[in-house]
């Protein structure tokens, strides 16, 4: 038997079985050419137009900088040459600096675009690139800091503009394309997947409630369009999460629901005037809702009302669980306020909450003035244990409360300390049980001690008169 010829003979066959399977691919491969493979390019040929870049200038302060024939000197140059005065004799006052970003045509009538306020912050002039190359200049009706959605509006016929999808019904897992001018280099489209919803944390200071995408999102994405397949506007694109400023697959978007209620204030008031409900809240956790006998998975727990607020006024007091407003189910403190903080001033809302295990409706009138948020969300709860802190049983005379334990002194290394409590607090309630004196309360919180494992402590207290709702894990 000759084995050399056989292996030779299968190495034959296998080559071309190979090149007979190459030839079947090729076959296949022009086949579905010409039958249509699935692509983006209509959807994008709509939409793109819509797209624009952004171009803007910020005038710079040069005090404390040298300059010689108008350039500036190094520091270097700086230190060696001195203080002649020959240095500074043709020092600019302001110097200019550029940035890129993007935007989005969402009314082609009136030529309104949105972008990201961080784009167009403190510009002294805003330029605007159509997907055409004309370029036009642009004014900034207003911008909100807290949404990070700035409106502009330009002066041109023959615009496209974009349409508003429903966010409602955008999932994790849905294709996107995101659409922008990143690095300045001009109009890119990246696409991706819908990673996430209802993102928050990125800035706690701002009203968040992000779409997450992995489409590549860079630099000069801020104010772009993030698009479902169908071409609708499902956000705008404002940050990332980077160690280099390159695209690592997470970026966010401001979904369009909260991009078209801010746009209407621009439009109308040129900023945003917020809401205010005047309480500070926290997040119904299992744990929180079982320390006040509570028979509700979900909602915003109200840890202090504001006097004369609009919910001092409405009714709402310390503890109550708020799981609506105007009908919407409101599954945490975050909800409540991005909802509260985009309402109408004197706008009639209705509040649905649990009270003593009761539910309860309750109407109130939204208050507030430029710039003021509705609520100020509770900090979490860090400490581990309630110790630290020095009790008493109040005085017989003390003022106005009668019964409860005063922090006579607190360690502020302590985790009660970190809960919010402070010397001079009155605890009055342990878990929504009145306390009479320190041994009560002892008796309360050892018995809330020995319960299940990671359970929750509720404290009602009065400080300075006002009576306040913290949580010791």
């Amino acid at each position: 038997m000759n084995t050399g010829i056989s292996i030779r003979s299968g190495k034959l066959l296998t080559i071309v079985a190979l090149m007979l399977l190459a030839a079947q691919v090729q076959a296949i491969s022009t086949a579905a050419l010409q039958q249509g493979i699935p692509s983006l390019a209509p959807m994008l040929e709509q939409v793109t137009p819509a797209v624009v870049s952004i171009s803007v200038s910020k005038a710079m302060p040069t005090a404390g900088r040298y300059f010689f024939n108008g350039k500036e000197l190094p520091e270097g140059a700086r230190r060696f040459f001195g203080e002649v005065p020959d240095l500074t004799n043709e020092v600019p006052q302001w110097s200019y600096a550029t940035g890129a970003g993007s935007g989005v045509i969402v009314d082609a009538a009136e030529g309104l675009i949105i972008t990201n306020h961080h784009v167009v912050a403190d510009a002294s002039q805003i330029t605007v690139w159509l997907n055409d190359d004309r370029s036009l200049r642009a004014k900034l009706l207003g911008s909100d800091p807290g949404t990070d959605v700035a409106l502009l509006q330009v002066e041109a016929e023959d615009l496209v503009e974009i349409d508003f999808a429903d966010v409602s019904t955008v999932a994790v897992g849905d294709y996107v394309v995101a659409i922008g001018n990143p690095f300045g280099i001009g109009q890119t489209v990246t696409s991706g997947i819908v990673s996430a919803l209802g993102r928050a944390g990125i800035n706690n200071n701002n009203y968040e409630d992000f779409i997450q995408t992995d489409a590549a999102i860079n630099q000069g994405n801020s104010g772009g369009a993030l698009v479902d397949m169908e071409g609708s506007l499902i956000g705008i694109n404002t940050a990332i999460i980077s160690g280099s400023g390159g695209s690592n697959g997470i970026g966010f978007a401001v979904p369009t629901d909260m991009v078209a209620t801010v746009m209407e204030h621009l439009r109308r008031d040129g900023e945003v005037r917020r809401g205010l409900l005047g309480v500070t809240i926290a997040d119904a956790t299992p744990d929180i809702v079982a320390a006040l006998d509570v028979q509700v998975d979900y909602g915003a727990v109200v840890t202090s009302v504001i006097p004369d607020s609009a919910a001092d006024k409405a009714g709402v007091l310390v503890s109550d669980v708020i799981v609506e407003i105007d009908g919407e189910e409101v599954h945490g403190s975050r909800q409540l306020r991005n909802r509260v903080g985009l309402m109408l001033q004197e706008q009639e809302v209705e509040l649905a909450l649990y009270r003593n295990g009761k539910r309860e409706t309750l109407l109130a009138r939204i208050g507030g003035s430029s710039g003021q948020a509705l609520v100020a969300v509770s900090p979490d709860a860090v400490n581990k244990e309630f110790r630290g802190a020095m009790l008493e049983t109040i005085r017989s005379d003390y003022p106005v409360i009668k019964q409860g334990v005063e922090v006579v002194s607190l360690s502020q290394s302590g985790g009660s300390w970190a809960a919010g409590l402070r010397e001079g607090d009155v605890i009055v309630e342990v878990n929504r049980k009145q306390i009479a004196d320190l041994e009560a309360f002892n008796s309360a919180t050892s018995a809330n001690a020995e319960g299940s494992t990671g359970s929750t402590t509720a404290l009602t207290i009065i400080r300075e008169g006002r009576k306040m709702l913290l949580f010791l894990p």
